[in-house]
């Protein structure tokens, strides 16, 4: 049998299936429409949309993303037309023009009451399969701290998001928790979710030394691409060994397939890529095609059975 069975539309996490395992990470295609004379969205698993608010956000000030020899750091400051736009216009043309590949809408809010909003504004809404819960946001409530770096918020958050869809949830962590995102990881399952995207970017500064300021408008900003791999990937084989059985969405500084089969390897469930996209948006289908393409190679009838496989030093 051809390893094409890796591509099939018969690649289940969450209850959904994906037509392979390859997602857009969130933030990186807009709403789909963004991509859509450069990126085939019926080629690949799925997409995480753009964060959504409950108000519509207009982001940090120029400039917003700046490359270094790592990657990628950006501030783009979460800007989205919120709930109302995105109900009305993009999620309804995404779904008529994608019916088949799989949506995740990426929430954000400063409260537990926004995240409760947003999820319960979109939940019934055709196309939308799953959330995905972005935890990395302040909760300005409680005086700026991350609400995954918070259980007690964290547990908050997730119960109040699950009380109102019975979609599957994802819980996007932050690479800053270290070991504790295994612990992060459990609360959140604990208190709903369904499971878990690792990683998050990380923190960051680039200079412009000619004129010595950060080479973005915010200052500090988000880091992402090649850098982040090592930490994804830690992180994801963290939480697969304390949390066998929980779906994970593997991202960070993921470019080729032999990359995203580190993550299936690790234990990722589902792959994401964000920054090689950017670069160059038709990574995510060339990506799609090498993972059946390393599973011809190493003679793997099912990419299914090799996640979580990594063999750990004695």
């Amino acid at each position: 049998m051809s390893a094409q069975v890796a591509a099939s539309p018969n690649w289940n996490v969450a209850g959904l299936a994906f037509r392979n395992p390859v997602l857009l990470a969130a933030g990186t295609a807009g709403f789909g429409r963004e991509v859509d004379d450069v990126l085939d969205l019926s080629a690949i698993g799925g997409i995480a949309t753009k964060a959504v608010s409950v108000a519509p956000r207009h982001g940090a000030p120029p400039l917003r993303v700046s490359e270094f020899a790592g990657g990628m750091i950006n501030a783009i400051g979460l800007a989205n037309p919120g709930l109302d736009a995105v109900r009305a216009h993009y999620l309804p043309w995404l779904h008529q023009t994608y019916p088949n590949t799989r949506v995740l809408v990426n929430v954000v809010g400063n409260s537990v009451d926004d995240f409760e909003t947003v999820v319960g504004g979109l939940t019934d809404l055709p196309g939308v399969d799953a959330f995905e819960l972005n935890v990395s946001c302040p909760n300005v409530k409680a005086g700026g701290l991350e609400f995954g770096a918070d259980p007690v918020a964290l547990a908050a958050l997730v119960s109040a998001a699950r009380a109102t869809t019975a979609r599957p949830l994802f819980v996007k962590l932050s690479p800053t928790l270290g070991a504790g995102v295994v612990e992060a990881a459990r609360v959140s399952v604990e208190h709903g979710a369904t499971g878990v995207t690792l990683v998050n970017t990380m923190p960051g500064l680039v200079v412009d030394t000619a004129r010595r300021k950060p080479k973005i408008g915010f200052g500090t900003g988000g880091v992402s691409g090649p850098a982040l791999l090592p930490l994804g990937l830690l992180a994801t084989w963290r939480v697969r060994q304390a949390l066998p059985e929980v779906p994970i969405i593997g991202l960070g500084g993921i470019s080729s397939g032999e990359e995203a089969i580190q993550y299936l390897l690790a234990g990722a469930s589902l792959v994401g890529v964000g920054t090689a996209a950017l670069r160059d948006p038709r990574a995510p289908e060339r990506i799609a095609r090498e993972l059946v393409a390393w599973a011809d190679r190493h003679a793997v009838r099912d990419l299914h059975s090799i996640i979580g496989t990594l063999e750990w030093p004695s």
